[in-house]
C-alpha cells in the first residue's frame, strides 16, 4: 500500500482507499463524545446500540465489548443522554464505522426523553389518559380502518390474524410513513378521513415496533389530541414495549403487537359458534323441561273429579234456575198486585173528583155562546143564549136575567 496521490494512469484500489481510510480514523485516538442512545440491544460479546446527536438527525453505531463491561453503567436505555469514551473503528471489509466504547456515564435524561415527559405530563393533566373518556370497542365492527406502513409486516399481521378468527372481517386500509418527518400529518389525514366514515367502527394504528427515535412521531401532541378527538374507537398497535409512545396512553385500547391487535377487534368465529351451539342447547333444554312441566299440571287437573265429570255442574245449576224462576214468577205476580190496588185506588180518587159525579146527582153547568163558564148571574144577563151540561146531555136556554131569592137563600129549584 502507498500514500502516493492517486492519478487517472495509477489510481487507487479500494484496498488502498480503506487501508488509507483507516490509518486517518486511527489518527483520532480515543474521543469523548456525547449523544443520546436510541437503541440498545444484548448480545454474547457485548452490548450494541445507536448513539444520535441532540441536536441534528445523526446517528452512529456503537459497540460495548465485554472487556469494557465495568467501565459503563449497568442500565442503560433507549432515552438515556450519556458522555463516552469512545475509539472510532472503520472495518475496511464492509466501509463500516462505529464507536468502540471504552467507558460512558450518564449525563442526566436525554432532551428528548425529558421533552416526551414533559409532553406526557401536560396530556395526563388535561384527562387525555383518563380511563373514563376511553370508549369501548365494538363486538363485531361492520368495517375496520387500519392505517399502516405500505406492504408491512404490521399490515399483513392484521389482516391474517382478524380474517383468522373472522372471515368475514372488512378492511379500509391507508397507507403512511411510519417513521420520519412525515408520519405525523400523513396519519392524522388518514385518521380524519376514516373517522369520517360512518361505516367504520374501529380504526387500527399499526407499526411493526422500532427504536425510541422511529417512534418519535407516534407521541407528536397533533396526532395525540387528534386521537383524543376521534368519536371512533383507535386501537394502538404499535408493538413496542420498552418505550410506551403516547399513542399507546391516548388510545381507546393498546395492543401489544399488530397480531394481538388483529385478534382483539374482532371476536373469534369458533369460540362464538360454540357459544351459539351451547346456548341452543341449553335453550332446547329450558323450553323441554318447561313443556313438560305444564302437560303434566294439565293432566293433574283434568284428573280432578271436578272435570272429570261436568254433569253435576249442569243438574246442580239447574236447580238454582228452577228456584230462581219460581221466585221471580212469585216477585212479579206480587209486584202486579198491588200495582193493580194502587191503580184501582187512583181511579176511585179520579172518579170522585171528576165532575160527571157532581152531575150525576142534578146539577148543570151553564156555558155561554163563547164556551165560557157562567159563574155569576151577572155572566149572563137576560137574553143571552145558554148551554146547559146535563148528566145525559145538553140543552139550549135563553137566560131571563137574575131571579128573586127564596127565603132560605137556596136557589128555586121549582
Amino acid at each position: 500500500m502507498t500514500a502516493d496521490a492517486s492519478t487517472l494512469e495509477k489510481p487507487w484500489s479500494v484496498a488502498n482507499l480503506t487501508a488509507q481510510l483507516k490509518a486517518y480514523i486511527d489518527r483520532l485516538g480515543l474521543v469523548w463524545v456525547e449523544g443520546e442512545i436510541t437503541q440498545i440491544s444484548n448480545g454474547k460479546m457485548g452490548r450494541f446500540g445507536t448513539l444520535r446527536d441532540l441536536a441534528e438527525e445523526t446517528a452512529m453505531g456503537f459497540s460495548i465489548w465485554a472487556s469494557a463491561a465495568d467501565q459503563v453503567p449497568a442500565e442503560l436505555k433507549a432515552g438515556d443522554r450519556v458522555i463516552a469514551l469512545a475509539k472510532v473503528d472503520f472495518w475496511k471489509k464492509n466501509g463500516d464505522i462505529k464507536l468502540v466504547i471504552q467507558q460512558m456515564r450518564h449525563v442526566g435524561l436525554g432532551d428528548l426523553l425529558e421533552k416526551l415527559e414533559q409532553l406526557r405530563a401536560k396530556l395526563a393533566a388535561e384527562g387525555l389518559f383518563a380511563a373514563d373518556r376511553k370508549q369501548p370497542l365494538p363486538f363485531l365492527p361492520v368495517r375496520i380502518g387500519l392505517i399502516t406502513g405500505a406492504d408491512s409486516d404490521a399490515e399483513k399481521d392484521v389482516l391474517k390474524n382478524a380474517r383468522l378468527r373472522w372471515p368475514a372481517a372488512v378492511f379500509e386500509v391507508r397507507h403512511t410513513p411510519v417513521q420520519g418527518p412525515e408520519t405525523a400529518p400523513r396519519v392524522i389525514a388518514a385518521l380524519a378521513e376514516l373517522d369520517a366514515l360512518p361505516e367504520i367502527d374501529v380504526i387500527i394504528i399499526a407499526r411493526g415496533g422500532g427504536d425510541f427515535l422511529n417512534l418519535l412521531p407516534f407521541s407528536d401532541e397533533a396526532l395525540v389530541r387528534a386521537v383524543a378527538a376521534c368519536t371512533t374507537p383507535v386501537v394502538s398497535a404499535i408493538g413496542h414495549e420498552a418505550d410506551r409512545p403516547l399513542l399507546d396512553e391516548v388510545a381507546d385500547l393498546r395492543a401489544s403487537t399488530p397480531t394481538d391487535a388483529g385478534k382483539r377487534v374482532v371476536p373469534d368465529i369458533a369460540e362464538e359458534l360454540a357459544g351459539v351451539a351451547d346456548a341452543r342447547g341449553r335453550l332446547l333444554s329450558r323450553v323441554t323441561t318447561i313443556v313438560t312441566n305444564e302437560l303434566a299440571r294439565l293432566e293433574q287437573l283434568r284428573s280432578r273429579p271436578v272435570l272429570a265429570s261436568s254433569a253435576w255442574i249442569i243438574d246442580q245449576r239447574a236447580d238454582d234456575v228452577l228456584r230462581n224462576v219460581q221466585r221471580g214468577h212469585g216477585l212479579v205476580m206480587h209486584a202486579l198486585d198491588v200495582a193493580a190496588a194502587e191503580a184501582q185506588g187512583l181511579r176511585s180518587q179520579l172518579r170522585s173528583l171528576s165532575p160527571q159525579q157532581t152531575l150525576d146527582r142534578g146539577y148543570a153547568i151553564a156555558l155561554t155562546a163563547e164556551k165560557t163558564l157562567v159563574r155569576a148571574t151577572a155572566d149572563a144577563p137576560e137574553g143571552t143564549s145558554l148551554t146547559l151540561v146535563l148528566a145525559d146531555g145538553r140543552l139550549g136556554a135563553t137566560s131571563t136575567g137574575a131571579a128573586a131569592s127564596t127565603a132560605s137563600g137556596s136557589p128555586d129549584t121549582k
